[in-house]
């Protein structure tokens, strides 16, 4: 899809979600003149319990053919293990990902940006090591954890060199990526 559609697709969705109050999770088909019905979703905020349900009802809320699915991230980041269910589902009913020019993907957040089929990054992308309930350490990460970030991402076809740098970066702390280290990381493709 070219960068006027995208932008085209983010514009309808603004329009069409500006009269109603402010959610984490929106979800709603958009008609776009040349590109036909595009399923668009809009994760923004930050990433909490309870989004992943948000994203299934707004997904079986609105079945049928669509020309594509697009999801468009301008996200803080929040809950790891709640962005990578949410990925998985995105991954599974077959979406893109978009980063628009004036949005950013911190945190956890990457892992949204990671379930793309396609993945568009013209905003900024910020990593650092997730906050633990356990403490802060990777190695608290798998401790009595249900999910695995390192085997998602591999499902995802992103290099395990990202969580490696994710982990390098106190959680205080944040280092946004580079064009080349987007590339790298198969973020950008």
């Amino acid at each position: 899809m070219s960068r006027t559609l995208f932008q085209a697709a983010l514009l309808c969705l603004a329009a069409a979600s500006s009269t109603a109050a402010l959610a984490k999770v929106e979800v709603q088909p958009v008609q776009h003149d040349k590109a036909g019905l595009i399923l668009a979703v809009q994760i923004s905020e930050d990433i909490a319990p309870g989004d992943y349900e948000a994203l299934m009802k707004g997904l079986r809320a609105n079945p049928g053919k669509f020309a594509r699915k697009l999801v468009m991230l301008d996200n803080i980041g929040g809950s790891a293990s709640e962005a990578i269910r949410m990925g998985r589902l995105l991954r599974e009913t077959g979406f893109d990902v978009m980063v628009p020019t004036d949005g950013v993907c911190q945190g956890s957040c990457v892992y949204l940006l990671a379930a793309g089929l396609k993945r568009t990054v013209r905003g900024y992308v910020g990593l650092h090591r997730p906050y633990f309930p356990q403490g802060d350490s990777a190695l608290a990460a798998t401790s009595g954890s249900r999910y695995s970030p390192a085997a998602y991402l591999k499902d995802m076809n992103v290099p395990l060199s990202l969580l490696d740098d994710m982990n390098s970066i106190e959680p205080t702390r944040m280092r946004v990526l580079t064009r080349d280290e987007l590339a790298r990381y198969r973020l950008n493709l």
